[in-house]
């Protein structure tokens, strides 16, 4: 999960400069779009073949296609942070998105492996390291990016890596992905194939005989009937498009100069500034999830947390009236707290999303949530990123001046989120008496 998460965010503190340097925008103001446009890349070839990945996932089995996945962010990662063009950069990241089908086989891989009673530690686990991994990859690129000039003495003028600034990061994750890729030889499979059986015991209990291969067929096709799951891939895809929206604009906004309304931070400063977040949500997820979800209720829990990220967001504009230790003490602590909202939603949903479906179903529907996921993914950082430079070209508007807009519209994003995530519209599956009785 890491090998598939570190390449999706590591580009966000150095994304701002690595355009400027591809020379492709005549004005400042304008770079912003541009990075959106690469970010979304990612996103858009994810999109296109995620449902292929859980079809051959329910087919083949989980452990190739995570391992096919691996591979493609050795290759095209290494190559994206070789790119000298804006549209090299651009075609990299859309083959890195199209063949890393990683994380809807891992949602199933992490529940198989677990009793029902478990499952929210195994699905809390990968959506920990997937937070981790979006939250340390920026800190990656925050520290690692341009080498040459952050560390003159290890990586001279003239060399290699002043020739591409970009690529150590990138080199880093890869270099870390390959002995991963290697090691999921070992790693067992999950799927295991009873429909015959599953069907026999269907027929005792109904007290006919033979397999109903039509009824399972009819199961098969039901899937976008399944309201419980749609439901919750729905309001999946609201807070995955407001995640990759601030995600984007945070390290985007960080980074830009005072009089455009950012906090002028080095890339330094953005990478300590997630990797505590990271830290944090490592500890909350590990420690203190499990028992607060038994207590709460994963939607419960997630609807709070909705509620709560909401003023946080808000307070990001005014941010840049403070200076110093105030400044980073107040801008740590809205980072932790929004990322472990982040979190807590993001497992809540991918709980009652591998709950609503069968094994047999289970490489399919998370397919299916990948590729919505992955399509409001691609929306979200080119918006973000068009928002951001709208938003610093009317720093003296009368109405949501500079920044104060792009926070805001995340918060709709956010609160349409928050409302969907109550009935009628989100409903849980309820289990069959059988189910209830094992």
């Amino acid at each position: 999960m890491l090998c598939g998460s570190l390449p999706i965010s590591s580009l966000w503190p150095y994304l701002y400069f690595m355009v400027k340097d591809f020379n492709i925008v005549k004005r400042e103001e304008d770079i912003s779009a541009y990075a959106g446009y690469v970010g979304s890349a990612f996103m858009l070839g994810r999109s296109l073949t995620s449902i292929l990945w859980g079809i051959i996932a329910d087919r083949y089995g989980r452990k190739p296609v995570i391992i096919i996945g691996i591979i493609s962010v050795v290759i095209f990662n290494t190559l994206f942070g070789l790119s000298t063009s804006f549209w090299m950069a651009v075609i990299m990241r859309f083959f890195l998105g199209g063949l890393n089908g990683l994380m809807g086989p891992m949602k199933a891989y992490s529940t198989e492996i677990f009793r029902e009673e478990y499952q929210a530690l195994g699905l809390s686990t990968v959506s920990l390291t997937w937070g981790v991994g979006l939250v340390f990859g920026p800190a990656l690129g925050g520290y690692l990016a341009q080498p040459a000039v952050k560390y003159p003495h290890l990586f001279t003028n003239g060399s290699f890596w002043d020739k591409f600034p970009y690529f150590l990061p990138s080199f880093i994750i890869s270099a870390f992905a390959l002995p991963v890729a290697i090691s999921c030889i070992w790693l067992p499979e999950t799927l295991h194939n009873h429909s015959e059986s599953t069907d026999n015991t269907e027929a005792l209990e109904s007290g006919k005989s033979g397999v109903n291969k039509d009824k399972l067929i009819q199961k098969d096709e039901s899937i976008l009937r399944n309201w419980p799951l749609m439901s919750s891939i729905i309001v999946y895809c609201v807070f995955a498009l407001h995640d990759i929206a601030y995600s984007e604009v945070f390290s985007l906004w960080a980074v830009s100069p005072l009089r455009l309304g950012g906090l002028n931070f080095t890339t330094d400063v953005v990478g300590n500034v997630l990797a505590i977040s990271g830290l944090a949500i490592i500890i909350f997820q590990l420690g203190l999830y499990q028992s607060v979800q038994k207590v709460c209720g994963p939607i419960v829990l997630a609807r709070i947390a909705g509620v709560l990220s909401i003023p946080i967001l808000q307070s990001y504009p005014f941010m840049t009236m403070l200076s110093g230790l105030t400044l980073h003490i107040v801008i740590y602590s809205a980072s932790i707290l929004k990322n472990l909202t982040t979190e807590i939603i993001s497992t809540g949903l991918l709980i009652l999303q591998n709950r609503a479906v069968k094994q047999h179903q289970r490489g399919v529907a998370n397919g299916i949530s990948m590729t919505a996921m992955s399509a409001c993914k691609v929306i979200g950082p080119a918006a973000g990123g068009a928002i951001l430079a709208l938003s610093q070209k009317r720093l003296n508007a009368s109405f949501l001046p500079g920044t104060h807009l792009v926070f805001f519209v995340l918060n709709v994003v956010e609160g349409l989120g928050v409302l969907l995530m109550f009935k009628p519209f989100l409903t849980e599956k309820k289990k069959a008496p059988t189910e209830q009785l094992h």
